[in-house]
């Protein structure tokens, strides 16, 4: 099975999955892990990977609009450098310190490949899920898309610096927090933004009917040779770690005022069907 037949053969023994965290008790809390060959390209710097490996569940948290108040790391690798693992903790404290979260500990562990699984736990007394939207919610997206795909091209190109300032990206806390009183659904487009449309219109039992132009990242617009390769950047590559969200139309001008990031308005959801400018948008993201 791929990711996605997985987790949809998990979703019948665990019915209250389905979410970008669990909640209990008015807390969320989610995990993730990250490979060197699949998440940390070459030219990855520790301290990137200690920010992006936490701030990938920073990022979960983000998408209930729940506050963050801390994380973990497990961190796997052949050998135990110093620098290396100072590096890493640097990153990971600093992304919690940006979102006004703490890094509280973790594990480590020999392992044949640097690899990383991180937890964070949050707190919301009424978090958003994935399944409040409706037809004629407005269908919007924080910040721009294809700015981790600009990274691995970045990293390609040999300009590691670069590629390692884009891979840093802040996870949306404040935002989700922001928009927790209006949108109806919500999560991060962490598989793209194609798919993440897809789970929100299965989760919610209705469409989307999204038109361009999309928020592109100025970077990814520079780096893409051609406009099919841009699309693809923004809208399937994923790992943008972005919040896609539905909010009622008179809930607009309240949540753009309170959103500390642009927030930009790329559709309506509709009864059936995910469209872009009138013709299917495919269900194609990142895959694990």
């Amino acid at each position: 099975m791929d990711e996605r037949a997985a987790l949809a053969d998990l979703a019948n023994r665990l019915p209250d999955a389905g979410d970008d965290c669990a909640v209990v008790d008015d807390q969320v809390i989610t995990t993730d892990m990250l490979h060197e060959r699949t998440d940390f390209p070459a030219g990855t710097t520790r301290y990137t990977a200690g920010w992006r490996a936490v701030a990938a569940s920073l990022s979960d948290v983000a998408a209930m609009g729940a506050d963050a108040t801390a994380a973990v790391a497990a961190y796997g690798a052949p050998t135990f450098e110093g620098d290396e693992l100072g590096a890493f903790i640097d990153g990971a404290q600093d992304v919690c310190h940006a979102v006004g979260a703490e890094y509280v500990g973790g594990d480590l562990d020999s392992h044949d490949e640097f690899t990383v699984a991180t937890t964070a736990i949050g707190s919301a007394a009424a978090p958003v899920r994935r399944s409040g939207a409706s037809p004629g919610d407005a269908v919007c997206v924080t910040g721009t898309l294809g700015r981790s795909a600009a990274a691995l091209e970045l990293f390609d190109r040999g300009d590691a610096d670069h590629a390692n300032d884009l891979f840093r990206f802040e996870p949306r806390v404040r935002a989700g927090v922001a928009l927790r009183p209006h949108a109806t659904a919500m999560m991060d487009s962490s598989d793209g933004l194609a798919r993440s449309l897809h789970q929100l219109a299965e989760a919610s039992g209705c469409g989307f009917a999204i038109e361009e132009p999309l928020p592109i990242d100025a970077q990814a617009g520079t780096l893409a040779e051609t406009e099919q390769e841009r699309r693809e950047f923004g809208v399937f590559f994923g790992e943008d770690f972005e919040l896609v969200c539905t909010l009622p139309e008179s809930a607009m001008s309240g949540a753009r005022a309170a959103v500390p990031c642009p927030l930009h308005r790329i559709g309506t959801a509709t009864e059936s069907g995910v469209t872009l400018d009138g013709e299917p948008l495919p269900d194609r993201g990142y895959s694990h």
